[in-house]
């Protein structure tokens, strides 16, 4: 599908071969903050999660893509949660491994997953929580013209303090403008 084909990068399915960068991925305590996962993942249970990827996003109401180098490496994942087709609106989230931080892939990802959600999810809008210290997270955002529309006061707990998050939202007639 060459909606989630982009310049130097793909999104696509999880695979079962998969399993060793979910693995690694899902136990990086460093990414735990934004997951809320607070114990690491055995193989096994990333394998039966790998196992019903095969839901489409109206039955599980979310979808993971795996985001792919040129070279059809994984260097992260971006999610569509909290997917709602009676209110025309999905949730997005976006990983990309510290080794591929910078290079670019975010940037792609995000445009593909924008296009692919206003164009074929057919949404109206698009959400993003990030905490209010992920500069990267925000700037990447805001280049695609995601508006902070709210703040969660001391919403996330980590390291012995309290973070706000930001309500970021994409809607699609101030995208196409």
């Amino acid at each position: 599908m060459s909606i989630l084909q982009g310049k130097n990068i793909n999104l696509r399915a999880l695979e079962p071969e998969d399993i060793d960068f979910l693995f690694s991925t899902e136990n990086d305590e460093s990414f735990w903050e934004i997951s809320s996962t607070q114990i690491p993942f055995s193989k096994y249970i990333l394998q039966k999660y790998i196992e019903n990827a095969h839901q489409n996003i109206y039955e599980a109401k979310q979808y993971r893509f795996v985001i792919c180098n040129r070279h059809n490496k994984p260097v992260g994942t971006i999610d569509l949660f909290d997917f709602n087709p009676q209110h025309l609106r999905v949730g997005i989230g976006i990983l990309i491994t510290s080794k591929y931080q910078s290079k670019g892939y975010g940037f792609e990802a995000l445009e593909i997953i924008i296009a692919y959600a206003f164009n074929y999810l057919n949404v109206h809008q698009i959400y993003a929580n990030i905490t209010s210290d992920n500069l990267t997270s925000i700037s990447l955002f805001e280049k695609f013209q995601f508006k902070k529309v709210g703040i969660k006061k001391d919403w996330m707990y980590s390291n012995s303090t309290f973070k706000d998050e930001i309500l970021y939202q994409l809607i699609k007639n101030t995208h196409e403008s």
